[in-house]
């Protein structure tokens, strides 16, 4: 995956060389941007080493506006999301959450929750769960495009966590939270992972 990275950058400086060579006229080559979508993706990883740089609040909204874009049943939207960047509510829910004591570190957290009062009726309630994972996914895509590391740290089903997580941010009754993200610059000691496995992809049948 880094070797896909470093050739598609190798690739746009040379292109950008030889055009100016040339024809200094001559049009850019055209982006891909499906490379570019799929390195992202490729490159995405769970940073859990920080800098002490802050967070700016246009960018957490700019997470939040890239998870709202997520793919939701019947377009119901059954989320809300709370950015802190406040250090005694992170404080609070590291203390509370052992699986996340990176918040230590981040300079942000986000917090997808589901709203009950927006979810399907009957059994297509638990939709929200998806939704709001398809979500999750957007938003931590989109840190990884920004320069930003982030990590999913589960909270739902768990009810001890959810319970830490609704007194610490005093959540709505309506409102279930799926998982708190600590956020920030890496380090660069968190690296991606090639998850492809052959045995898990299957053609028209298992």
């Amino acid at each position: 995956m880094r070797k896909l990275f470093f050739t598609l950058m190798v690739a746009a400086a040379m292109t950008a060389c030889c055009n100016n060579k040339t024809d200094e006229t001559a049009e850019p080559e055209p982006i891909d941007s499906s490379a570019i979508v799929l390195n992202n993706i490729a490159q995405r990883k769970s940073v859990r080493h920080f800098t002490n740089e802050p967070v700016a609040e246009e960018q957490l909204k700019t997470l939040a506006r890239a998870a709202m874009a997520a793919p939701t049943a019947c377009n119901k939207q059954p989320w809300a999301i709370v950015a802190i960047n406040d250090r005694t509510l992170m404080d609070s829910l590291c203390a509370a959450l052992p699986y996340a004591k990176m918040l230590e570190q981040s300079q942000a957290a986000m917090v997808v929750c589901g709203d009950m009062t927006k979810t399907l009726e009957g059994d297509g309630q638990q939709f929200w769960i998806q939704d709001c994972s398809a979500a999750t996914e957007n938003l931590l895509l989109a840190a990884e495009s920004m320069g930003l590391g982030a990590v999913w740290t589960a909270v739902y089903p768990d009810a001890e966590k959810i319970a830490s997580v609704t007194h610490v941010l005093n959540l709505p009754s309506n409102l279930i939270p799926l998982n708190v993200i600590p956020i920030g610059h890496p380090t660069g000691e968190d690296m991606p992972k090639d998850k492809w496995l052959d045995e898990n992809f299957h053609m028209n049948k298992y």
